[in-house]
């Protein structure tokens, strides 16, 4: 593939550049024939603030030095690549929205509050949101929705999910995406139909409910199971993530997606023309 001029490709604002998922983005940006690193943003007081972001991940230099200033950082930015936490990702959205940004949201746990701001700052700027950047996970979601529609209420559905060790919500932004497409295939909203993790003496479960179980251990990437079952037979439809580069490579697909698209929400479904 050709490369893109360097001053033309969108610049790219990495958020929590340390991390796991933004150690490795930075590395697949960096080595992108069609987009540049424009930033890599780090809390206040980390060690890696003012250092060269390819030293700090044990490599070259990049010519990019980790900052704690997002205003600055974000101003100079064609996209913004956010897997952080929610109050963090809403102080981003403002500025992204202010910079006429792309803001892809990887970050998940959020609440009602959460949404809202964001749904204020897709008012300027597009936003494109989702609890997973994997192709084959918003393959899965779309077979879900449908599996669900073509299922009546005798088949009980459950949603089990199994992650690393350090991951602090629960259940996933995956699974929570897979309990709504089932809730819309039978034409409600998951909040009517979804049960929590069960514990003691819970009784049998109500029909049409949805369930979720989530596992934690390892240094497990992502699993996702959605299983269907009625009396006699199951149907489970699974997908196993086994490199999170899966996830940077598709948000890095959205950033550069978003570029000509308008203020709005958008996710991944949209990016993938699913």
């Amino acid at each position: 593939m050709q490369k893109t001029d360097q001053a033309n490709r969108p610049g790219i604002v990495v958020t929590g550049a340390s991390g796991r998922m933004g150690q490795m983005l930075i590395r697949l940006i960096l080595d992108h024939p069609d987009v540049r690193l424009a930033g890599a943003l780090e809390r206040p007081g980390h060690d890696w603030v003012g250092r060269d972001i390819g030293t700090c991940m044990g490599g070259a230099e990049a010519g990019v030095a980790v900052t704690d200033d997002a205003v600055a950082a974000i101003a100079q930015a064609q996209a913004v690549i956010d897997f952080t936490a929610p109050d963090a990702t809403v102080a981003f959205a403002e500025l992204t929205a202010q910079a006429r940004a792309v803001h892809v949201i990887g970050t998940t746990g959020f609440e009602h509050r959460h949404l809202d701001a964001l749904k204020a700052a897709a008012r300027h700027a597009p936003i494109v949101r989702a609890g997973n950047m994997s192709l084959g996970v918003n393959l899965l979601v779309g077979l879900t929705r449908k599996v669900a529609a073509a299922l009546g209420t005798d088949w009980d559905i459950e949603v089990v999910e199994a992650h690393h060790r350090h991951k602090v919500d629960a259940p996933s932004g995956t699974a929570l995406m897979l309990g709504e497409a089932a809730a819309e295939g039978r034409g409600a909203a998951l909040a009517d139909l979804r049960t929590p993790a069960r514990e003691g003496i819970t009784g049998a479960r109500e029909t049409g409910s949805i369930g979720f179980s989530a596992i934690r251990g390892g240094d497990v990437v992502g699993e996702h199971d959605v299983i269907f079952a009625t009396e006699g037979e199951r149907i489970v439809l699974r997908h196993l993530a086994t490199d999170r580069a899966i996830f940077a490579r598709g948000a890095i697909r959205a950033a550069i997606w978003g570029q000509d698209k308008g203020p709005g929400e958008y996710d991944m479904n949209d990016v993938l023309g699913l």
